[in-house]
């Protein structure tokens, strides 16, 4: 019998993600004691890496975490309106957006060039924005350049004297994290060490220093400064990938996605199956169509290989995915339509893991949960028991 159920218990679903709050909590407290005396900040961004952004931040929040980090304006927003009083970063803006509602919400925003200094302080009403200021270090993303870094002093020291900003923080980010012993690191280091230096050298003097994501946050100390921004490791999910397991940083996944049978047919050798024909049968076997496809979110790369468990076996995708269904070959099993399909879990019961999906995708992990779309419910768990859709505000 099935075990997918829909958010309100009473009758089974076509599919569903599985999100245990309790292992969010617990990489929580292992990202805590890896991060030492600095800070924690949770980030929640891409609706909580695919896991439920106001779930993941109430659960981070419940394990200690100091901050929740926002990618985006409307992501942060959104914190606020669900209730979150504590800390939040948000870095990524665009000219001419609503800074003035995130700056009277209290967020504190990132500023990598002097025009974001100047739309800022545009932006500012009856409370100084709380301005943490980016170093491009050696990524080539946001944050000004060394050359450029005393110009984007300058306006933020103009500003702070004028009392529209307060600066509080100095950052970057690593490139090559998940590469621990990458020259790339030390050398992203060393600069962004220099930024605080020169920074100082004009009076400013950022209660907060913060560089280290989840790779250096496990691996890489010396560059945690005061505060780290562990993303996926927040998900149970290694940046090391199989390198460096999930379950040898003391982590543990998060999500489970599942799905059943929409139909179980018994075919012949030289059936083709999906779009292409791409793959053919080898021998007569039975074949299970999974109702997911890359309308809600699979790879469509990892067609012809991806691995689901089916009762108690590892079973391939065969074919290509298609946007709302894909097929895997059951071989000789007995199995019926409604039977229930694990596609990734933690891999404690034999199913695979988003690893393994993102190996037979050639991608990441991250990217396997994040995309993840809206027509896949999310059931929210905590060891073992279903818990409703979390409401109550977090208080800090």
């Amino acid at each position: 019998m099935s075990t997918l159920q829909s958010l309100s218990g009473d009758r089974p679903v076509r599919a569903e993600a599985v999100v245990d709050l309790a292992a969010i909590r617990h990489n929580v407290a292992t990202l805590r004691a890896r991060a030492g005396g600095a800070q924690l900040m949770t980030v929640v961004k891409a609706d909580g890496y695919g896991h439920g952004m106001v779930p993941v931040a109430r659960a981070a929040r419940e394990a200690g975490a100091d901050w929740i980090g926002a990618a985006v304006l409307e992501e942060a927003l959104a914190l606020r309106e669900a209730g979150d009083t504590g800390p939040i970063f948000c870095w990524l803006t665009t000219p001419g957006e609503p800074l003035s509602d995130a700056i009277a919400a209290g967020i504190d925003l990132s500023a990598g060039a002097p025009w974001e200094i100047d739309e800022l302080a545009a932006g500012v009403t009856d409370r100084a924005a709380r301005v943490h200021l980016k170093i491009d270090t050696g990524m080539s993303r946001g944050g000004a350049v060394p050359e450029e870094w005393p110009a984007l002093i300058r306006a933020a020291v103009r500003e702070q004297q004028s009392g529209r900003i307060e600066v509080r923080g100095i950052w970057s980010h690593l490139s090559s994290s998940d590469e621990p012993k990458s020259p790339a690191n030390e050398a992203q280091l060393a600069t962004f060490q220099e930024a605080i230096e020169v920074a100082e050298s004009f009076g400013i003097d950022a209660e907060f220093k913060h560089l280290a994501n989840s790779g250096a946050t496990l691996a890489l100390p010396e560059t945690h400064f005061n505060l780290v921004r562990p993303g996926v490791a927040t998900y149970g999910l290694s940046p090391f990938g199989h390198a460096l397991p999930s379950a040898e940083l003391g982590l543990r996944p998060a999500m489970t996605l599942k799905a059943r049978l929409a139909m179980v047919k018994r075919v012949p050798a030289g059936a083709g199956v999906s779009y292409g024909l791409t793959w053919t049968a080898p021998r007569p076997s039975t074949l299970g169509l999974i109702p997911l496809g890359y309308g809600d979110g699979l790879p469509r790369h990892a067609s012809n290989g991806a691995p689901v468990l089916s009762g108690g076996h590892r079973r391939t995708i065969v074919g290509r995915i298609c946007m709302d269904q894909c097929v895997v070959n059951l071989e000789d099993d007995e199995a019926a339509a409604g039977d229930e399909v694990v596609l990734f879990g933690p891999g404690t019961n034999g199913e695979p893991t988003a690893d393994d999906w993102a190996d037979a995708a050639r991608t990441i992990n991250y990217e396997i949960v994040t995309r993840l779309g809206a027509r896949i419910p999310r059931r929210y768990v905590d060891s073992a028991q279903d818990l409703p859709h979390p409401t109550t505000p977090v208080e800090r």
